[in-house]
């Protein structure tokens, strides 16, 4: 959890609202899928439903106030994955700084399954 202070009073932002807002971003680039979870019981893959996007990202709080984002994602097939990853990266990035100011330093991407 980020907070910042004011004169006014303090806001604290919870990971919850990062995962949400990274979720969205990832999921309405071109050639994504969903987000993914990889099931600890089977070991296998699993495609998140929209109301679950948040198991799929990880947030990293950093002492500067700044954040680092890793995403695990399905692609479709065919897609070029260098450029779906950049896209996803720098959407990502833009959408949690306007919406929260909050830094990025880094967004990760992880992609973990193919759908055919």
């Amino acid at each position: 959890m980020i907070q910042f202070k004011s004169e006014q009073g303090e806001i604290s932002v919870s990971s919850a609202v990062f995962s949400n807002i990274t979720g969205m971003a990832a999921t309405n680039c071109f050639g994504v899928k969903g987000m993914a979870f990889r099931s600890m019981t089977d070991g296998l893959v699993h495609l998140l439903r929209r109301e679950a996007m948040s198991k799929g990202v990880s947030i990293t709080y950093h002492d500067d106030s700044s954040i680092s984002i890793e995403l695990h994602i399905i692609v479709e097939n065919g897609v070029n994955l260098p450029a779906v990853c950049r896209s996803i990266m720098n959407e990502v990035r833009y959408v949690v700084e306007k919406n929260t100011g909050v830094t990025v330093r880094a967004v990760d991407v992880c992609v973990d399954s193919m759908t055919l």
